[in-house]
């Protein structure tokens, strides 16, 4: 009998590793077309020093290099050009930064799938061997009442 606990214990242990072992990050690349990807690494660097540090240097060289030009600047104070520019890069950037989002929130809604799959199943196998042990126990209760009566 403790044999086949054992087996059953074994048995369950191989079924959660199973489930567990798979990685959610691995789940979504899986399902992830071209334009997640693109939208992933967009919303990776907009959202890093490096793009804060290197566009605010590309504006102050932009504005330096309008002020020094004076009368035949391109584009003069109050520089509408790049503001113009600027508007269709957050017009751009916003939506990007949105499928991220949506990504991360689809990633999140299957890792917690997998997790309360897991967590169901091992439920189920507890469930299953603690009315075993129960089994077991009143086996042993019978077995002594057996002896006593016997002695």
């Amino acid at each position: 009998m403790l044999s086949a606990i054992g087996r059953q214990l074994h048995s369950t242990q191989r079924l959660v590793q199973m489930r567990s072992l798979r990685n959610v990050n691995e789940v979504i690349e899986e399902r992830a077309t071209f334009g997640d990807r693109l939208a992933d690494a967009v919303a990776r660097f907009g959202g890093s020093w490096r793009f804060i540090i290197a566009f605010g240097m590309v504006l102050a060289v932009y504005t330096a290099i309008q002020v020094s030009l004076k009368g035949h600047a391109w584009d003069p104070y109050p520089f509408i050009l790049l503001n113009l520019i600027l508007s269709m890069l957050a017009a751009i950037q916003a939506p990007v930064i949105m499928m991220s989002q949506n990504r991360q929130d689809a990633k999140d809604r299957t890792r917690g799938e997998l997790d309360y799959d897991v967590n169901r199943r091992a439920e189920m196998e507890i469930r299953a061997l603690s009315q075993k042990v129960n089994e077991l126990a009143d086996r042993l209760d019978d077995l002594r009442d057996d002896l006593r009566a016997k002695s």
